[in-house]
This record gives structure tokens, sequence and C-alpha cells, in this order.
């Protein structure tokens, strides 16, 4: 991966947390957050 695609993919997630909690409120994020946090705990289990 170079340093422009990291730059963008950076960029287009730190846009579409802005829109969500500016739409939603941070409920959702907190949500989004919690079930994250799941994944990678299942997914540690795999590992």
């Amino acid at each position: 991966m170079t340093n422009r695609i990291a730059l963008v993919l950076a960029l287009l997630i730190i846009g579409a947390i802005t829109l969500d909690v500016m739409l939603y409120g941070m409920e959702h994020l907190i949500f989004l957050g919690k079930k994250f946090a799941e994944l990678l705990e299942w997914i540690a289990f795999w590992r």
C-alpha cells in the first residue's frame, strides 16, 4: 500500500465518521465501536 492510498483511505474513514456523527449523533458510533471490539476478539480467537 502506498502512502497516497493510505492517506485517501484515512480521509475517507474520517469523513464517514464525521458525517455519521453530524447526522445521527454519537450513539451509532459507540455501538459500532463495541461491535468492532467484539469482532476483534472473535478474530483473535481464531488466530
